[in-house]
């Protein structure tokens, strides 16, 4: 690609391992020395040892020559998912960009790499040559890992050389993980074998076999002795501290971008370029940190630190055997040699930053001409820088050493004592540093845990696009994350990404509304800074088959949040598209139960009014009545039965709105008809309760519902009386004589809600007189409510009457229904009222 400054891709299995992490830090700062902008790529959460990584599901396709100009793989990593030949064909799928491969050589590519055979040659020999342990046992990485098969074979070939017999029974492989060194020696343990030491291809698979060593009763290093590979930070912290192998892994980072810059420039690199390791002697195998101790009772070990191996301590041995020279201790002629021996002691990310051992030679030999305080001052600087670069500060434990040893024999009296105060002071300060250092990552650590508990919290009730594009403009600032981009696939074949949020600086900006390449990964002009940068980027997944998008996230937060982050990223999207589609198949159930409503409604209204009496005479009675369906039908009833001498009238409300209640409203008038149609003389009382088994039993046995009516049936004979049972809203009389309403109660009980209501069932009377009206309602006329809520009320209905007691029933039904109408534009019950004018016969 066509740019200023080139753009390198760092690509990597996960990052919150500390191989990983260590790799990333040499390279971010190789990167800033040579100005080069870093896209660091790492794949699926899931990508771990015992895991494959499925390349449709993985991110690494979509790097190429539209985004970057050269990569750094770290194949070590990878080919615990891969194997060793397709990490190869991975490698060579981004030709012709330069590649660097980082821990595995590989055929045909620059690859930076440690000298593992070595390393693993004297871990061993240390065991075997100065601890005189005749039974080690292995703990091997994955076999399909090259260097886990390096470190193995070199473990093999100490034992050859040594003449001691292999025993494949104190050989088992491990993953590289914690939990895989507990497994792996409960397997060794398991096994019944002798063994007085273990050598593990990793640190981590050593602090598991140490648990299981523990677990099983075993004391380390007094039953057994315990070595790792790898120097890993919590190494140093463990109890016992661990014996282990140091890699400069920080180093290898930066050679391999290094070396990516020298092939851009046009510059041939070495095929292979290997770095030293160094044995760092620690608790577990007896030794401690600065001097060892023999392992009793065996005489013929000799006292480890006689054997202390490695650059610090061959150049302590060589400077202390310095012959002692007149007056004042004096670096006079060693400068060049004690520069290079300090350099060796200390494991720095950068090939640049090497200045440091003559800075502190420098304040040393002002120390010693006088200047007080000048070394220590110096010393707390180094000690600065080092700790800004990731350095392990107790390394500097050696340097002191390696003074001491130069200067020990040179001083004299006084002086003597003056100098090993100094190298107390300076023991001090380092191992106050070092817990300092240490302190300041875990609160780090610490913070960046808070922040996505608080931010996953937020992230978690994001249930639409707009709320998740707030929440990450509130939230990522606090994650120490300034610039930002997330977007979501345009298409079905995730050939197009469309922007969700971008942020620039800390501040969110709008946007582009057009969709882009997947293959760019972020809007055009996102990347294009005149400024150099350095960015995450990882897709968003659920699972496998789940795949929202790709996040490109700017450096300066802890490692771990990338990956938590990418994973909060992908449950926000997935509550996102469940909450959309819950709510889409909720619209489609509603529309769907409002067609089904709408059917039922038409049926029940089509039921309910078809049902009515088409014809209202009674002999001595003027009749009108109406029935107004609500918009959700309810189950009013009313009927006008006429009879030689008389007639029937009933009016009642079934419980409910649609079909079932127009159902049972159908089931109560047709029983109603048949039981008191040519039957003047039946109670009204005994038709009610027949009327209710018959109910009952069809609605809660058969149709297995739960309906039940309010019915009033009223018996009229010609003479004015009139006989009434069952329960219902108030009968009113408007009386001729007084124009004034009489509310008469009903006292039964509802229909259908009991198997049996005989006993208080019972028939009531009134008498009609000459011009008398009598006026049958349903609960929608007086429940009606207004704007304010306020109900029409029994009140107001017989004000309505008594105002219009003289005019003719037409005119008094469609009075009360104007003045509920107006009180109540859009009732929510069927309003239905009855209303007869009693006639006297002449």
């Amino acid at each position: 690609m066509a740019a200023t400054r080139p753009t390198i891709a760092l690509v990597t299995d996960y990052l919150t391992g500390e191989y990983q992490a260590e790799v990333h830090f040499g390279v971010e700062r190789a990167a800033e020395e040579h100005d080069v902008n870093l896209l660091v790529v790492f794949g699926e959460t899931h990508a771990r040892p015992g895991y494959t990584m499925v390349p449709s599901n993985t991110i690494y396709p979509l790097i190429s020559a539209a985004t970057v100009d050269g990569l750094v793989i770290v194949s070590s990593a990878l080919t615990n998912h891969l194997g060793i030949q397709d990490t190869h064909a991975f490698c060579r799928s981004y030709a012709p960009l330069p590649v660097c491969s980082v821990g595995l050589a590989l055929p045909g590519i620059p690859s930076v790499t440690v000298d593992n055979a070595s390393g693993a040659e004297t871990v061993v020999a240390h065991m075997v040559d100065d601890h005189a342990c005749q039974r080690v046992a292995y703990i091997s990485g994955p076999a399909n890992n090259e260097e886990a098969t390096l470190r193995a074979d070199a473990y093999r070939r100490v034992l050859a050389a040594r003449s001691l017999p292999y025993d494949e029974r104190l050989f088992v492989f491990g993953d590289f993980l914690i939990d895989g060194g507990r497994s792996a020696m409960r397997e060794l343990l398991a096994r019944g074998v002798d063994f007085d030491a273990v050598v593990a291809g990793n640190d981590h698979m050593a602090l598991g076999a140490i648990d299981a060593l523990k677990a099983h009763g075993l004391d380390i290093p007094n039953d057994v002795l315990v070595c790792g590979f790898d120097d890993a930070a919590v190494s140093r912290v463990t109890k016992p501290s661990l014996t282990s192998v140091r890699q400069p892994i920080k180093q290898l980072g930066a050679l391999a971008l290094q070396t990516v810059v020298r092939m851009l420039a046009g510059e041939r690199v070495p095929e292979r370029s290997q770095l030293p390791v160094v044995l760092t002697r620690r608790e577990s195998c007896g030794c401690g940190y600065y001097a060892t101790v023999p392992r009793p009772p065996a005489a013929a070990r000799r006292p480890a630190a006689e054997d202390a191996r490695g650059p610090a301590a061959e150049g302590a041995r060589a400077l202390a055997a310095t012959p002692a020279e007149p007056g004042p201790p004096s670096l006079a002629g060693q400068r060049e040699e004690m520069e290079r021996s300090l350099a060796s002691a200390v494991t720095v990310p950068g090939a640049s930053r090497t200045t440091w051992p003559g800075a502190l030679l420098s304040a040393l030999e002002e120390e010693l001409a006088g200047r007080e305080g000048r070394f220590l001052q110096a010393l707390t600087d180094v000690l600065d820088e080092a700790a800004r670069e990731g350095v392990a500060l107790d390394q500097f434990q050696g340097v002191v050493t390696l003074l001491r040893a130069r200067l020990r024999k040179a001083s004299q009296g006084a002086q003597h004592d003056g100098a090993e105060r100094l190298w107390h002071a300076c023991r001090a300060l380092i191992a106050q540093a070092s817990v300092r250092a240490e302190g300041e990552r875990r609160i780090y650590l610490q913070l960046a845990s808070v922040n996505l508990s608080w931010t996953g919290r937020c992230l978690s009730t994001c249930l639409s696009l707009p709320l998740l594009r707030r929440t990450l403009a509130a939230e990522l600032p606090r994650l120490a994350l300034t610039r930002a981009s997330v977007s979501l696939y345009d298409d079905p074949k995730r050939a197009t990404l469309k922007s969700l949020f971008l942020m620039e600086s800390g501040r969110e900006v709008e946007p582009p509304r057009e969709s882009f390449p997947t293959r760019c990964l972020t809007p055009p002009g996102f990347l294009s800074s005149r400024e150099r940068w350095s960015v995450f980027a990882m897709l968003i997944t659920f699972g496998e088959a789940e795949h929202f998008g790709i996040a490109v996230l700017g450096s300066g937060a802890n490692e771990v949040v990338y990956d938590a982050l990418r994973l909060q990223l992908s449950s926000a999207l997935k509550a996102v598209a469940m909450h959309r589609e819950i709510v889409r198949q909720v619209e489609i159930r509603e529309r769907l139960e409002q067609e089904r409503l709408h059917q039922e409604t038409l049926v029940a209204e089509h039921i309910q009014t078809n049902l009515l009496p088409p014809l209202l005479a009674i002999e001595g009675l003027e009749l009108s009545a109406i029935m107004k369906p609500a918009a959700e039908v309810g189950g009013d009833y009313y009927d006008v039965i006429a009879t030689p001498g008389g007639g029937w009238l009933g009016i009642g409300d079934v419980a409910g709105h649609g079909l079932a209640a127009g159902l049972v409203m159908l089931m109560i008038q047709s029983m109603v008809a048949a039981m008191t149609r040519g039957a003047h003389a039946t109670s009204p009382a005994e038709v009610v309760s027949a009327l209710n088994q018959a109910i009952h039993d069809n609605v809660r046995n058969r149709l297995k519902r739960d309906e039940h009516a309010t019915l009033v049936l009223l018996r009229y004979e010609r003479s004015g009386r009139v006989t009434f049972a069952g329960a219902h809203d108030d009968l009113i009389v408007c009386r001729a004589s007084t124009r004034r309403c009489a509310c008469i109660p009903s006292s039964g009980v509802w229909v259908g809600a009991l198997p049996s209501i005989d006993a208080a069932t019972r028939d009531e009377e009134l008498l009609l007189e000459d011009g008398d009206v009598l006026v049958l309602y349903s609960d929608g006329v007086t429940e009606a409510r207004n704007a304010h809520q306020e109900q029409f009320g029994l009140e107001r209905l017989c004000s309505t009457i008594e105002a219009a007691q003289a005019e003719p029933v037409d005119a008094i039904r469609d009075r009360i229904l104007r003045d509920v109408e107006c009180w109540c534009s859009s009732p929510d019950d069927d309003v239905t009222i009855v209303v007869a004018r009693y006639r006297a016969p002449t």
